[in-house]
C-alpha cells in the first residue's frame, strides 16, 4: 500500500486519490543543534521517516516536511534557525486550507520538534471550531518515543536532547549525516525545584548541545523503537479515535 507523497504527485492523481482517503500526515521539524555528532535537522529526519513510514502501512497522504520550527532556546548555538510562533502559525494554516480545499477532512501533525507543540494547539483549537466535522491530533514525537526507547536504554536519561534515544534513531534513519567519535556524556544536574519552571541558558546547561548521554545510542536500538512507534500510530489511525 504506497504512500501518497503530495510533491511527488501531479493534481489529477491527487485529486483520484482523495476517492480513496481523505487522510493527511503533516510532518514539522525543526533545524537546530543536536549535538556535535548529529545534523542539525535531525527532528525532521524523525518527522519525515515517521510519516512516510505509517503512510506505506495505510495508504494516506504526506504533505511537504515543514523543516524549521520554533526554536529560540538553542539560538545560542551557530546552525540554529528558528521562527517566530507567528510564522510557523500562518504557515501551517496555509498548508491546512489548501488541504481541507483539496478534499482531505483529517490531518496529523507528526511533530519532530518540542516548541512547535504550543503553536500546533493553538491552531488546532481555531481549526475545530472553524471545521467541526474535520478531525486533528498531534504526535509530540520525541515524548512520543521516550517510553518505548525505555527498555531498550542504557543510559539512566535516555530521552535527553541528543542523547541515547536520538542517537540511536538518527543512526538507524539518517546514519550518514552521523559523525562518529563525538560521542558526549553531559547528564542533567539534580534540580530540587524542578517542579518549577526555570529560565536559563541552554547552552550553559548543554555546551555541546547534548542532555544525557549519547555513547550508548545505536542503530539497532533504533530501528526497534521505530517499527514500534510505526505501529502504535497505525494503529491510532485505525481507531474510532481518529475516524
Amino acid at each position: 500500500m504506497p504512500a501518497y507523497a503530495i510533491a511527488e504527485m501531479n493534481w489529477r492523481d491527487f485529486e483520484e486519490e482523495t476517492k480513496k482517503t481523505d487522510l493527511c500526515l503533516v510532518p514539522t521539524g525543526a533545524v537546530e543543534t543536536y549535538g556535535p555528532h548529529l545534523p542539525l535537522g535531525s527532528d525532521g529526519w524523525l518527522a519525515g521517516h515517521l510519516a512516510r513510514a505509517v503512510a506505506d502501512r495505510v495508504s494516506c497522504f504526506v504533505a511537504p516536511l515543514v523543516p524549521v520550527g520554533v526554536s529560540p532556546t538553542l539560538a545560542e548555538f551557530p546552525g540554529t534557525l528558528t521562527v517566530t510562533t507567528d510564522a510557523l502559525r500562518a504557515y501551517l494554516t496555509g498548508i491546512v486550507a489548501s488541504l481541507h480545499r483539496g478534499g482531505i477532512r483529517r490531518i496529523l501533525f507528526l511533530n519532530g520538534h518540542a516548541g512547535n507543540v504550543p503553536v500546533i494547539n493553538d491552531l488546532v483549537a481555531r481549526l475545530r471550531s472553524e471545521h467541526p466535522s474535520a478531525r486533528y491530533a498531534q504526535i509530540d514525537c520525541w515524548r512520543f518515543l521516550a517510553p518505548i526507547a525505555k527498555p531498550l536504554s542504557k543510559s539512566t536519561f535516555p530521552e535527553g536532547h541528543a542523547g541515547e534515544t536520538g542517537t540511536s534513531v538518527l543512526r538507524a534513519i539518517a546514519p550518514q549525516w552521523v559523525r562518529s567519535g563525538r560521542d558526549v556524556r553531559n547528564p542533567p544536574e539534580i534540580n530540587d525545584f524542578s517542579d518549577i519552571l526555570q529560565y536559563e541558558s541552554y547552552r550553559a546547561r548543554a555546551p555541546e548541545g547534548v542532555l544525557g548521554d549519547s555513547k550508548p545510542g545505536n542503530a539497532d536500538a533504533g530501528i526497534r523503537i521505530l517499527e514500534t512507534a510505526v505501529a502504535r500510530v497505525v494503529s491510532f489511525l485505525a481507531s474510532p479515535n481518529f475516524a
